[in-house]
């Protein structure tokens, strides 16, 4: 893994400056950070467990109230419609933002120029927040936002890209900063795991070279803040108010931007993947705006098939992962062997090993042909997989840890000094991602805001908010779980010009390649516009410069058809 430093040209100068304000400590809220790797989290998540909420009630849809705000300003002395309405609304007492709603500053504006993809672009950054309401018009939440839009470009033809992360409960620093903003996270080379000397970059790859980029918290996250905490849970967290809430946000920022009639795509990480067809379809259906396309990364298109504690389908589909690792680890993985390595694996995956899964467990020599055949596939030790019966659960503490080293559920090629090498709960065993070097996000996107958007405020930046995901509601009213795949067959055939993109990387154990081709091969209207697409790396494949080149040429094609 490597990560050159690259030399673009980048400069910027702020156009509505603000006076000095003094170094905020953190405000953050006490949470309790273990949970079980697969159930909880974030940019990421999507678990092998899910915690079902309660019976949410509250209201369902947000509702703009009054009149759309003027477009988007360009001169310095000119404020954003956003920064308008919030200071007319705090001196007439309109909105009176009682909690840490109010903390939130006004939007700034700030002028830029970067060298991407080989082109010098100017464009403008808006840092600022979008009030969502409700059918009363009484605010529910600010939603943070950080949109870049390409100067002198035509607003009707220049594609917008709307970009939100997973969890439920992250942020959306991590494809902010780690893939499509105009600066990147850039960990060291030597050592990908130290996220204590990560140092913020210009970004050559940004996919700004393509496309205008609206990065969108969820409520609850980052400096998205609901202005009530104590319905937030029924207002925001369940699949279906989430959609809506993102919804609404898009729908607002491309009216007040003058946008509507612009080529527009979903980009969702992880359980975004579940959120940009759900977003999308509540685009469709409550805004009247219909998508170009969807871009998903490393995306959780149906949870039940990541439960590999109780699911066949998902214990198969971990598989090629586990093999594609262990090859990577012994070196015998290239560039040009890669496809034809994972294709075997897929097949074996899908063929002999998921049949003898669903069969009565194999007795006797047929048992001891199966445990080795498992053991060469995926090189976990033999009386692991002996242990396990098979069926290998990634989380297992035996499973990621081997000789004194612990690996990674997000990239099962990393590893860390397993803290715990005479055994532990698995709930107890820290992944050397979620819990370790992307923490680094967070102060960056801090940081970032600060001296380049020029976007201050005393919240500290909520990166995973761990407590947005254990109160998630994954229900559809009483079905028991929300299942996206229909909603994404009905979308495809709904509108036959929309294109998917996926992006899986070959180590991810956490929403792995085969599930993703595997739904992709059942779709029984659109599979010729879905895009597959495999790249070395983990759930954050980007945090490799060379998979971050390669993801970001890919995705420039898709967005400029």
């Amino acid at each position: 893994m490597t990560h050159p430093a690259p030399t673009p040209e980048h400069t910027s100068t702020h156009t509505a400056p603000q006076a000095p304000r003094p170094a905020w400590g953190s405000t953050a809220r006490p949470r309790s950070m273990r949970v079980r790797p697969l159930v909880a989290a974030a940019l990421l998540l999507c678990g092998t467990a899910l915690q079902v909420g309660g019976a949410w009630g509250g209201l369902a849809r947000q509702a703009w109230a009054g009149p759309s705000p003027a477009p988007l300003p360009t001169a310095p002395s000119t404020p954003s419609a956003s920064t308008s309405q919030h200071d007319s609304a705090a001196k007439s007492g309109a909105d009176s933002f009682t909690n840490a709603a109010a903390l939130l500053p006004a939007d700034a504006i700030t002028h830029h120029t970067g060298q991407f993809d080989g082109h010098k672009i100017a464009y403008t950054a808006h840092a600022g927040t979008l009030t969502l309401r409700d059918d009363s018009g009484k605010p529910t939440a600010r939603v943070f936002y950080t949109a870049y839009t390409q100067d002198d470009a035509a607003p009707d033809r220049r594609p917008v890209a709307y970009f939100f992360n997973g969890g439920p409960g992250a942020a959306t620093a991590y494809l902010h900063l780690g893939a499509a903003g105009p600066e990147i996270l850039a960990f060291p080379a030597g050592n990908p795991v130290d996220g204590a000397s990560a140092k913020l970059q210009p970004n050559a790859d940004s996919w700004l070279a393509a496309a205008d980029l609206v990065f969108i918290d969820a409520p609850g996250t980052g400096w998205s803040t609901p202005t009530d905490p104590a319905h937030a849970a029924e207002t925001f967290y369940t699949v279906k108010k989430d959609a809506s809430a993102f919804a609404k946000a898009i729908q607002l920022w491309a009216s007040t931007n003058g946008r509507l009639e612009a080529p527009r795509y979903l980009v969702g990480e992880s359980y975004g993947g579940l959120r940009a067809i759900e977003v999308a379809d509540a685009l469709a259906q409550e805004q009247n705006f219909l998508v170009n396309g969807i871009v998903m990364i490393s995306p959780a298109l149906d949870m039940t098939l990541l439960d590999t504690a109780n699911d066949t389908l998902a214990q198969a589909f971990v598989l090629p992962s586990l093999e594609m690792a262990s090859l990577a680890l012994q070196h015998k993985l290239t560039p040009e062997n890669a496809a034809s390595h994972l294709e075997n694996a897929y097949a074996y995956a899908l063929g002999p090993y998921a049949s003898t899964l669903i069969a009565a467990p194999p007795e006797g020599e047929a048992r001891s042909d199966f445990y080795d055949s498992v053991t060469a596939h995926t090189g976990l030790p033999r009386d692991v997989v002996e242990r396990e019966r098979g069926r290998i659960q990634p989380e297992a503490h035996d499973v990621r840890s081997r000789a004194g080293r612990l690996y990674s559920l997000y990239d099962a090629t990393l590893s860390i000094a397993d803290p715990f090498p005479e055994g532990v709960d698995n709930s107890a065993s820290p992944d050397p991602a979620l819990d370790g070097f992307t923490r680094a996000y967070g102060s960056a996107m801090q940081h970032y805001a600060a001296t380049t958007l020029n976007f201050r405020t005393p919240l500290s930046y909520d990166l995973l908010n761990l407590k947005v995901n254990a109160a998630w509601d994954y229900r559809n009213g009483q079905e028991p779980l929300v299942r996206p795949i229909p909603t994404l067959r009905r979308l495809l055939a709904l509108n036959p010009t929309l294109r998917v993109f996926i992006a899986n990387g070959y180590y991810d154990l956490v929403c792995p390649y085969a599930s993703s081709r595997w739904v992709a091969e059942q779709m029984p209207v659109g599979r010729n516009r879905i895009g597959l697409h495999v790249y070395a790396g983990g759930h954050m494949l980007y945090t490799r410069a060379d998979s971050r080149t390669a993801l970001s040429r890919d995705v420039r094609a898709f967005l400029t058809p």
